[in-house]
Order: C-alpha cells, then structure tokens, then sequence
C-alpha cells in the first residue's frame, strides 16, 4: 500500500478501504456491510503480507538459535515489539506480549495482585467493565479475601467521576478501569482518573481493547501502573497483544507461566528468572501474528490517529443522527465524548431477531450481552444490537444500514 497522507484532512479513505479484501465479498448474496469492529477488526493487505512472508522466508523460533532463519525472526518479532511500543508511547522493555487484554489483565491479577492483597482490602473496579476485567478480580477476591467495589455510571453511560472518587478510601488497592467501554462507547478520562488514583496511593489498570484501534495513546501522559491492548482489534492478528506495566512492577512481579525462554538458567535445585519482560513470555510465542499486529501499527500509523479519530466522529455523527430518527429505537450511551460504538434497542423487537434479519441483508452486526452483563442489567435490558464503526466504513454504508433496519423492522411488526 501506498502510504496515505498524515495530514489531518486529504486521507483518501475510498483507497484506504481497498486495503481491505474481506469488505469485497458478498454475504447472503448482498454486498458485505461489516459493522462489527468492536469485536474484532478486519485486516489490511499489508498484515495479511507480513504473516504470509514470514511463514513463507524466514518461519523459524525465536531466541533459540543462532542460525540465519532464527536470527530474522528475532529481529522480526522484537522490531514488532518496539513499534508496538512506540505507538502507544512506551519503552519496549517494559512491554510483555501475549496473546490479548484477557491474558494482560489475567497475568496482572494473578502475579501481581494475588501474591499482594489480603483480607479487608478492595479492589474497584467500574459498572462499564468488559467480564475480561471483572473475572479475574473475582477470582483474586476469592482467593485473598479481598472485596470488589463497584463505581457507578449516570444516565448517559458516562462514570460518575465524583462517585468513583469517594470509592477511593484506603482499603482500596487497586482500580480496574477501561479506557473506551467496549458497550456504550464512553470514553473515560483515564489519565484524571489515574492522577485522583495514584494520590491515593491505588494501583490502576487500564482496558485498552477499545482505545488502540481508536486513540492516540500516550501511556506516559495517562499515568497508569498497567494498560492492556489486543491486536485484533487494531488491524492485527487473532491471538496477539501486549501488557505495558511499569519497571518497578515487572521487576517485583512473579513468572505468571513457567517454562523454555522465561529463564535464564535451571537446575533441580532452582530457577534464575529472565529480565522482564521476557520472564513474563514462556514458551513459543505467536510470532507471526505479532509480525503481523507490528505490520498493523504501521498501517494505523501511517493513516494517522488524529485521521483515524476524525473519520470515525463523523461516521458516529451520522448514525447517530439517522438512528435517534426512528420511533421506538433507543441508544444506550450518550456521553459527550464517545467512540463509533453505539448500542440500542428497538421497542417491541428482540435483539437477535433483528440481527439475524440484518444478516440476510449483508449487514454484521453484534446482538447480546458483549460480555457486559452487569452494564445492561443497570440499563434494564437483557440484549441489545451494537453497531461499531471503524475508518473503513462508509457514510453509504451507515445509509444502507438504516434501510436494511426499517427493512427489518416491518417484517418483526
């Protein structure tokens, strides 16, 4: 691909979504309307190239030998490593690749909070969270006698921020928080939120799942102590991302997994770990799909973030405007400031009837409980639709969709 323009206006996003092969196929024989990106993105030409490339001239582990195969994909996987870094501002010694936020925020909870908490304390965590970020601190609490707090949210899906401060009391250890609620499309204000925490002495993670596709990120800037992205939600691989955490907890932190390339020497009577973040990374690694989530980074990067933000304003301005039209459809999640995901019902129809409808018209999008089922008990609901746009969406497309809805809608009456 020829690189499109940084500018912040000039992108030529009709070539942009020619990058994409997947959006060129028919479904049910309509065109393909892919309108599910919260869930996981679609891939341009040139990650689908990276991985390919790598199986096809240099497949080989890495850090295991000093052949000329192993040497290339060492190079390729840690070059990955440090453009990952770059993006979301971070050095890439304190960057530990796994395989997404699930495994992030797992490896926080068991080597980091697990061997720390203890009875009477609290971890507090938001109404908004992905279960990605509620399940393993239930299962931590279990375990330690640790509590789970819950910070509530207001009417418009936004956290109340004033609420979520006073939960800030000493016995709380640390703060669970997403960065872009993967539901609601509320964008918190993270770095606020880390700065009142970290006064307090509280411990933050930050869910960065639905902010890397979306933001420019700058982990220094936010403050946090860990932060957590999955690849494939950001151009890349299935089964690829990354946990940044600061030196100090890495160095203090226990292997989460133990096994070949997470040490530096063995014996019966004992184990020398690796430095971090490699005592962190046991066994064979995904490496072309991390091949493939830096080939991603330089995708979004070269399009520009600052693009990739505007764009997707204004294709979350257009559906909103076209869907708060139709009688009986409401939108869960109205915060001021907000990513292209928007969730809804529709008055009398249930989610995934309507979802199936919509599939015989091309359009994908996502009926359920998007792993938020306490967020939609709160909002009253059992399932809703969602709709989750990305840079590569269309104005056209958005059209369509609202056609293919009032299509569907009078077959449901």
């Amino acid at each position: 691909m020829n690189a499109p323009s940084q500018a912040t206006e000039g992108v030529d996003w009709a070539r942009v979504r020619a990058d994409f092969p997947l959006l060129q196929r028919e479904v049910h024989g309509k065109p393909l309307l892919y309108f599910d990106n919260a869930n996981t993105s679609q891939k341009p030409l040139p990650v689908i190239a990276a991985q390919d490339d790598f199986y096809r001239r240099r497949n080989a582990n890495v850090s295991r030998a000093v052949h000329a195969l192993g040497t290339e994909a060492t190079d390729a996987y840690e070059a990955a490593r440090a453009r990952l870094a770059h993006f979301l501002g971070a050095r890439a010694d304190e960057l530990v690749l796994c395989s997404g936020t699930t495994f992030a925020l797992n490896l926080v909870a068991y080597s980091w909070a697990l061997p720390r908490l203890e009875a009477g304390d609290v971890i507090l965590i938001s109404r908004m969270e992905h279960h990605a970020n509620i399940v393993p601190w239930q299962l931590v609490a279990e375990r330690t006698g640790a509590r789970i707090r819950v910070a509530e949210i207001l009417a418009d899906g936004s956290l109340d921020l004033d609420a979520l401060y006073r939960a800030m009391t000493p016995e709380v250890k640390l703060l669970a928080v997403t960065h872009v609620s993967n539901v609601l499309g509320t964008v918190n204000p993270v770095r606020e939120i880390c700065r009142e925490a970290r006064r307090r002495g509280i411990v933050t993670v930050v869910d960065g799942s639905q902010a890397a596709p979306h933001l420019k990120l700058d982990l220094a800037t936010i403050g946090c102590d860990f932060y957590a992205v999955t690849g494939h939600k950001m151009c890349g691989p299935t089964g690829t991302g990354a946990l940044w955490a600061r030196r100090e907890h890495l160095a203090a932190m226990p292997p989460f997994l133990g096994g070949g390339e997470m040490i530096k020497e063995v014996s019966f009577e004992g184990t020398v770990f690796n430095d971090p973040p490699r005592k962190f990374e046991a066994g064979t690694p995904n490496i072309s799909g991390v091949v493939g989530l830096g080939a991603a980074v330089d995708y979004l990067e070269s399009l520009g973030m600052a693009n990739v933000k505007a764009r997707e304003a204004g294709l979350l301005a257009h559906a909103t405007e076209a869907m708060q039209a139709i009688p009986g459809l409401r939108i869960l999640g109205t915060a001021a400031d907000k990513a292209a995901v928007i969730s809804f019902v529709i008055e009398g129809v249930h989610a995934h009837d309507m979802a199936t409808l919509l599939d015989l018209e091309g359009v994908a999008i996502r009926s359920g409980q998007h792993c938020a089922h306490p967020l939609l008990q709160w909002f009253g609901v059992t399932a809703t639709l969602r709709i989750s746009l990305a840079f590569y969406n269309t104005h056209e497309e958005i059209d369509r969709f609202i056609a293919a809805l009032l299509k569907a809608r009078r077959l449901l009456a």
